[in-house]
C-alpha cells in the first residue's frame, strides 16, 4: 500500500461541541470530532449550504481520519430555555446580511428546555485522507479551510477556533502513523499541561490495526436531506503515548 496524502489540522477552541444523535432534550456529544462534524466544516469552508445535501453526502462518504485529543479539557452543561413564540425569534440574520425565517419540525410556539454539552479548553490534532471519488482533492479541503468562505466553527456556532486550523501536511503510511509522527500540544501556566509521556486518546480507522485498545462503533454520520444522525461506524480507541510535545 503506497503512502497517504494527509492533512493535519489543530482543533484548538475555547468550547468546542461534537455532536452525537440528539436524545430527547440533550444535545449529547462524543468526546472526539466524528466524520459528519468534519464534513460540515469543510463543507463551511467551501461556502457550501445546507442545501447541497448530495454534495455534503458525497464528501462524508470520502473522509477518512483519525484524531488524537492532545488536552481534555472538562465537561461544560449549559442548560437554557427559549420561548419560539417571541416576535424577535420568528426570524433571525444570517452571515449573508439577510434575515432567514423559522423552519423545521419544532413548533414555533411555547418554551423549549436544552441542554446542551461542550467541551471547554480542549484541543485536538486531526489527520485526514480524501479517498478518490468526485469533489473537491485535498488541495481544494487545505485552501478552503486555510481561507473559508464563512466563519468556521466545531459543532456549534458559539465554537469558534482560537488558532489556525491547517498545520500542514503529511506523507505516511497510515493515518494513524501520521497522528504518531505529528507533536502533541502542551498546555502552560494555568491551564492543564500534556506531558511529554502522557497517554492521549485516540482514534484510527479499524482497518488501520486492532491490536490495541478497543473498538467502538460511532453514529457520526449524517443523513444530509434530513439533518439527522445515522448508521453504525467503527473505529479503534486507545490511550497512545506521544514522544514529543511543543507549546501551543
Amino acid at each position: 500500500m503506497g503512502e497517504l496524502d494527509v492533512l493535519m489540522l489543530r482543533l484548538d477552541a475555547p468550547m468546542v461541541s461534537f455532536g452525537a444523535a440528539r436524545i430527547d432534550k440533550n444535545g449529547v456529544v462524543q468526546a472526539l470530532p466524528g466524520r459528519a462534524m468534519l464534513t460540515g466544516l469543510v463543507g463551511n469552508a467551501l461556502g457550501w449550504e445546507h442545501r447541497d445535501a448530495a454534495r455534503l453526502q458525497s464528501l462524508q462518504g470520502r473522509i477518512t481520519y483519525a484524531v488524537r485529543q492532545d488536552v481534555a479539557g472538562e465537561a461544560l452543561l449549559d442548560y437554557h430555555t427559549v420561548d419560539l413564540g417571541q416576535p424577535f425569534m420568528l426570524e433571525g440574520w444570517t452571515t449573508r446580511g439577510a434575515p432567514e425565517g423559522r423552519e423545521g419540525g419544532e413548533s414555533k410556539t411555547g418554551t423549549l428546555i436544552r441542554y446542551q454539552h461542550y467541551r471547554a479548553d480542549a484541543v485536538y490534532t486531526v489527520a485526514l485522507a480524501l479517498r478518490e471519488g468526485e469533489g473537491p482533492t485535498l488541495d481544494d479541503v487545505e485552501k478552503a479551510l486555510r481561507s473559508p468562505e464563512r466563519p468556521l466553527f466545531f459543532g456549534r456556532k458559539c465554537c469558534l477556533p482560537s488558532g489556525r486550523i491547517v498545520q500542514g501536511r503529511a506523507r505516511a503510511a497510515s493515518l494513524r502513523e501520521a497522528l504518531r509522527a505529528f507533536p502533541c500540544v502542551t498546555r502552560g501556566g494555568a491551564r492543564r499541561e500534556t506531558k511529554a509521556d502522557e497517554k492521549c486518546t485516540t482514534w484510527w480507522p479499524v482497518r488501520e490495526g486492532t491490536e490495541i485498545g478497543r473498538t467502538i462503533e460511532l453514529t457520526d454520520d449524517m443523513d444530509w436531506s434530513n439533518q439527522v444522525h445515522v448508521g453504525r461506524r467503527a473505529m479503534q480507541e486507545a490511550s497512545v503515548s506521544y514522544a514529543k510535545a511543543v507549546a501551543s
